[in-house]
């Protein structure tokens, strides 16, 4: 997943690799990294650095909400992510192409099938997911909420695990008990907090489909040619779905202004360089040196910074069904992803 999952980043945000889903993240930090894989034991402990580099990805993917929400304050939702993953993918793939004994521009080649895959987890990932949330702030979703409802999307990957009739990979009860729980609570978020006037229910409705097709773009990608390089497939992904997001928005009649003011390009740039680099590079390392089980937090801990930063600095109301909606779907998170881990960790 790319910040999958988040991000969705993800989205989250999510990120993205061969063979990753949301519940057992598993990498290839590259050739010459010294091993890959998600690490059920840490390597070098839980020291310093990796609560440094925890308190990175809680910290920036939860706020990714609120930075989306400044930016469509402004600018167009649609061409403006898409110039976010453009920009995004061009610096990682630049940063990859320059790191001494890695093969230089090689290391970004790719076959054909790879492309495609590429492609599909772009038109899935940064366009139907992070492009739809950020339609959906647009219309007046508020960060926090909408943090809310896109950390449902790993209860929606056990439904999709369901309807996969090719695998006989069936979720036990206390994974099922963690899905119900947390769609009652995404109806008590929607419902109830449309009721109390917090949000309108259309962009509540997009964002759940934006968090439907995370999930569905987090359960093909293991299924997908990708290349071996996790940083390689999220170079291509986000410069895939970088270019649809310009192509669509522009074809829907958005027009990208340069003359928007610093609130509005500083939120863009933070989208950018620390959304979609520094968090990411910080979630992979994480994986190769730390109990994934420790990793996993960032998606429950996410949307309690999002809706903390949303209160803190744009002021949006936290109202009891924000409180009690979220603190279900949340918990239910949290349930889901600790009865997965021994089965699939």
């Amino acid at each position: 997943m790319t910040a999958s999952l988040p991000s969705v980043p993800p989205p989250v945000p999510a990120p993205t690799g061969t063979g990753t889903d949301f519940f057992a993240p598993t990498v290839d930090p590259g050739p010459g990294t010294g091993g890959s894989g998600a690490a059920s034991e840490p390597v070098a402990g839980v020291g310093l650095a990796v609560w440094g580099a925890l308190a990175v990805v809680y910290v920036v993917w939860g706020s990714t909400y609120l930075a989306i929400r400044v930016v469509v304050e402004k600018a167009p939702p649609l061409t403006s992510m898409g110039l976010r993953y453009l920009t995004a993918g061009v610096l990682l793939g630049l940063l990859l192409s320059l790191q001494r004994g890695r093969g230089g521009l090689r290391r970004l080649r790719l076959t054909g099938r790879q492309a495609i895959g590429c492609a599909t987890l772009g038109l899935l990932l940064p366009m139907l997911g992070n492009g739809m949330v950020s339609v959906g702030e647009h219309l007046g979703a508020p960060s926090g909420v909408t943090a809310l409802l896109i950390a449902v999307a790993p209860l929606m990957i056990v439904v999709f695990r369901v309807l996969d009739r090719r695998t006989d990979d069936r979720p036990g009860l206390l994974t099922w008990t963690g899905v119900l729980l947390g769609f009652a609570g995404l109806a008590t978020l929607v419902v109830a907090g449309h009721r109390a006037g917090g949000f309108p229910l259309l962009p509540a409705l997009i964002v759940m489909g934006a968090s439907t097709y995370w999930a569905l773009g987090s359960y093909l990608q293991p299924r997908l040619w990708l290349p071996a390089d996790v940083f390689v497939t999220t170079v291509y992904e986000m410069a895939f779905g970088g270019l649809i997001l310009i192509s669509v928005g522009t074809l829907s009649g958005e027009r990208f202004s340069f003359d928007y003011g610093l609130r509005t390009w500083g939120a863009l740039g933070y989208l950018v360089v620390f959304g979609s680099v520094v968090a990411f590079t910080s979630y992979v390392w994480l994986v190769s040196r730390a109990p994934i089980s420790l990793v996993a937090t960032y998606a429950y801990v996410n949307p309690v910074v999002a809706v903390f930063l949303g209160w803190l600095v744009l002021g949006e109301q936290v109202s009891s069904a924000v409180v009690v909606g979220g603190g279900v779907v949340v918990a239910a998170v949290a349930l889901v992803i600790r009865a997965e881990r021994p089965r699939r960790g």
